[in-house]
């Protein structure tokens, strides 16, 4: 960029047209982070109080995963729509917004007094978030220019995405056990609060970065109800079965509908989402690679929760505080690996290696046994996981945006999120099946030669340790193979890396200092 810049950003008017302030993007980053943190959070802090919330609720066991279900399949559906909504009204208000409606949302949601109650809350929930998510992401493309600023608040936020899940299980146990599952909801309002308000009066979007096209209708209602069958099929394959008639027809409809959303975009004037923004190979190879790891990482917090839980004979409390290693690793992966090298080396030799680095603390976990060490083999294992996970989400999440025109920043932040969450889905449905298939045939193979009730126990117990061994194997082989992906789709150089006398052609394109490759 030229040397003009920074006077003319101070200025410029602000998107809605009036006077704007010199902006201070590291001083939105607060608020924009802790928005996502309580996104994050709020996909694993529930799981914890779920036990206590169906008791006092009087819900079923046939229905109690519609706590979680019907929050994935609002936030999974809609997703592409916040992003584009993000794009056409703009995104801190629809960030504001967002954050407005999950706390009250949230505080349905703590209040509740009927299972109905609960569920319609918790879809309230992801409907909120589909607006947050994709609004809080885009708007650190469009407010961090420089190539070193923008690493070290990708480094940030990408510390966030990897490791609020598990800080999420620690928030979680504390407020289930010494206070009341309600407050896993209601611990989200002050942190709403607080985020909208600073967002507010602190961000100032850039002028120009809005999309002032027309909505594509179509386009909203054939992506929502695909991503909504898509996640419920996966859901639905986790209770019920892969062979379930029900669950077929859910892929079936997804994949027509899919289909047509794709088709459609290909022909109407302003698409939901511009096909350019995922046809371009680096961009498609992040939401490929990243979707494929987080089916290995949300897989292995459920095996590892269970393990800890119902093996080990761990409290929710310590459950929690067992993850620590691997937020430590992936805080330390995303913030002193990955930003600092992030403007000196391409993003493919960051998440390449890292994605390896994580498969290898996923391999080390295969070792598991009913009496095994947490220092000599968990903390290790989680520790490698957490090391290659933040190192390789840091990059992932910056070159989302990758030579993304402002205008298309929200969809494109969307289909971050989009990936996510799919692959969430598919690694608990997928990896949660293979471990249970597992464990019934271990047991079957040695129930025979239990001969107490003692015996038989153990070999329950072994069975299940089994299962997870087995699943965290196809978890190696999946991280292995998103490193595979990275190093092959990904070939942008290092950001900020284009040539001097190109500076200004450059900046007028791409306003992230990363070059555009031509599509």
């Amino acid at each position: 960029m030229s040397d003009t810049a920074p006077a003319a950003a101070e200025a410029s008017p602000r998107s809605d047209g009036t006077p704007g302030r010199t902006p201070n993007p590291w001083r939105a980053l607060i608020f924009i982070a802790l928005a996502q943190l309580m996104v994050v959070l709020d996909a694993t802090i529930v799981n914890i109080a779920l036990p206590s919330a169906q008791q006092d609720l009087g819900i079923s066991d046939g229905n109690r995963q519609w706590v979680i279900t019907a929050y994935a399949l609002a936030f999974g559906g809609l997703l592409l729509f916040g992003g584009r909504i993000a794009d056409l009204w703009g995104r801190k208000r629809t960030f504001v917004l967002g954050l407005a409606g999950f706390a009250a949302a949230s505080a349905l949601g703590g209040a509740a007094q009927s299972g109905a109650m609960m569920f319609g809350a918790r879809a309230l929930q992801g409907v909120f978030g589909a607006l947050l998510a994709p609004a809080a992401l885009s708007l650190l493309a469009v407010m961090f220019t420089d190539a070193k600023e923008r690493a070290k608040a990708f480094g940030i936020y990408g510390a966030i995405a990897g490791g609020g899940g598990a800080v999420g299980l620690i928030l979680g146990g504390f407020l289930t056990e010494y206070l009341d599952w309600r407050w896993t909801f209601f611990v989200n309002i002050p942190f709403a609060l607080v985020a909208a308000l600073g967002a507010y009066f602190v961000i100032h979007e850039p002028s120009g970065s809005r999309n002032r096209s027309s909505l594509d209708i179509p386009g909203v209602i054939l992506s929502t109800l695909g991503l909504v069958s898509l996640v419920y099929g996966f859901t639905r394959a986790e209770s019920e079965g892969w062979s379930d008639t029900t669950t077929i027809g859910l892929f079936v409809v997804a994949g027509v509908l899919l289909l047509a959303f794709v088709v459609t975009e290909s022909r109407v004037k302003a698409p939901l989402l511009p096909l350019r923004v995922i046809t371009e190979r680096n961009r498609g190879g992040v939401y490929l690679s990243l979707g494929l790891a987080i089916i290995a990482m949300f897989g292995l917090f459920l095996f590892l929760t269970y393990y800890l839980q119902a093996v080990q004979g761990y409290s929710p409390v310590k459950t929690g505080f067992a993850f620590l290693p691997m937020i430590a690793g992936m805080i330390t992966g995303s913030t002193q690996i990955g930003a600092r090298l992030m403007t000196r080396v391409p993003p493919r030799l960051l998440m390449g290696p890292g994605f390896l680095l994580a498969a290898v603390g996923m391999l080390v976990l295969t070792q598991l046994e009913i009496g095994s060490s947490y220092v000599s083999l968990l903390l290790p294992g989680q520790l490698l996981l957490g090391l290659g996970m933040g190192t390789a989400f840091m990059p992932a999440m910056s070159l989302a945006t990758y030579g993304v025109e402002p205008r298309d920043s929200g969809v494109a932040s969307a289909m971050v999120n989009t990936s996510q969450q799919v692959g969430g889905a598919i690694g608990t449905a997928l990896l949660n099946t293979i471990a249970a298939s597992a464990t019934t045939a271990y047991i079957s193979d040695h129930i025979a030669g239990a001969g107490s009730k003692t015996q038989a126990q153990l070999v329950q117990l072994q069975g299940q340790v089994h299962g997870y061994t087995s699943a965290i194997w196809f978890a190696v082989g999946i991280l292995v193979a998103a490193s595979l992906i990275a190093m092959t789709l990904i070939n942008t150089g290092r950001p900020g890396a284009g040539s001097a006398s190109g500076e200004s052609a450059e900046g007028a394109q791409d306003e992230f200092q990363i070059p555009v490759v031509a599509h």
